[in-house]
């Protein structure tokens, strides 16, 4: 791991893809890597986008990567795609989208399996951002497709959330009726030449002026054409204004604070998921398992009784 730390830390994108690799499996190896990257990471603006299938949102990401490219900023992009039960494996589509960067060495794109995780965001994702940070990436873009929980998981590893809608699809009006409007800090009505665009972009617009925000930041709504780059330059120009908000507020830390706040949970619920499903033959958890099903004990209270040894690893 000392081989893979200092040549990311100097840049080397080759071991940069490694180390990601190493967090996406997990374990001892990922956990070393965190360790000793740790320190050199939390310095990059987080940007999630997120939305609906066929929104547009990886052309509308690689434009957004052209307009970070024009201020000399190193961008990376984690596609992060829905997994197959199978095999755990990542779309490709998304980096198929954005092959007009391949050669620039200061872009950087990965695609990402979930790997199960509810909200389409893994546990791992946390850490590639932090191999990211390490190896110099100031723009870090999380692309994620919106499904239900999605949306809210985004938010909790971003600093600014995108919220990607289209005309005629009526995303706009589902995001009005479920609430998602409340994670959204910037929102983008894409493929602004179809009809019904302004309308859309006007209900949005009319439904955040209801809203009860709990700052003094009003999500500007953005009508955009990605394949054209129009309104891409008003997007990255609301993105930059939204972290500096956050700076000025002192509200950057604190969406930190909570992302970490998160993560620590996940970390202490999949160290003991993983030590009960390694430990489901030991003689231990088959004496729990037989109280349970001869009404001796009730899974509640043998799951309470079983966490402190499962978290020491101790079966």
């Amino acid at each position: 791991m000392q081989t893979i730390s200092t040549e990311l830390l100097a840049g080397n994108r080759r071991a940069l893809a490694r180390a990601i690799s190493v967090v996406e499996n997990g374990g001892e190896e990922a956990s070393q890597l965190v360790q000793a990257l740790y320190q050199h990471s939390g310095k990059a603006h987080i940007i999630g986008v997120t939305g609906s299938p066929g929104v547009g949102k990886s052309t509308l990401v690689d434009a957004l990567i052209t307009e970070c490219r024009k201020e000399d900023l190193k961008v990376a992009v984690l596609a992060v795609d829905p997994s197959s039960p199978f095999t755990g494996g990542a779309i490709l589509g998304d980096r198929i989208r954005m092959q007009g960067h391949t050669l620039d060495r200061n872009v950087f794109i990965r695609s990402m399996a979930n790997r199960g995780h509810q909200g389409g965001v893994s546990l791992a994702t946390y850490d590639a951002i932090r191999m990211l940070e390490a190896s110099g990436y100031q723009v870090i873009i999380i692309e994620t497709v919106g499904v239900g929980q999605s949306e809210l998981a985004i938010a909790q590893h971003a600093d600014t959330t995108i919220l990607v809608l289209m005309p005629g699809s009526g995303d706009d009006i589902q995001a009005i009726k479920s609430g998602i409007m409340e994670i959204g800090d910037i929102f983008v009505v894409n493929k602004g030449d179809l009809p019904g665009a302004n309308k859309s972009a006007s209900e949005i617009t009319a439904s955040l002026e209801l809203n009860h925000f709990q700052t003094s930041w009003r999500p500007p709504v953005i009508l955009s054409i990605a394949e054209t780059g129009q309104g891409i330059d008003e997007l990255w120009q609301a993105a930059k204004a939204h972290k500096q908000f956050l700076i000025d507020e002192n509200l950057l830390d604190q969406r930190r604070s909570l992302r970490i706040r998160a993560e620590l949970s996940e970390i202490v619920a999949d160290i003991a998921r993983r030590n009960l499903e390694n430990s489901m033959d030991s003689d231990q958890v088959r004496a729990i398992l037989s109280k349970i099903v001869g009404r001796e004990v009730d899974p509640h209270t043998a799951a309470r009784d079983l966490l402190p040894t499962l978290l020491a690893g101790s079966i």
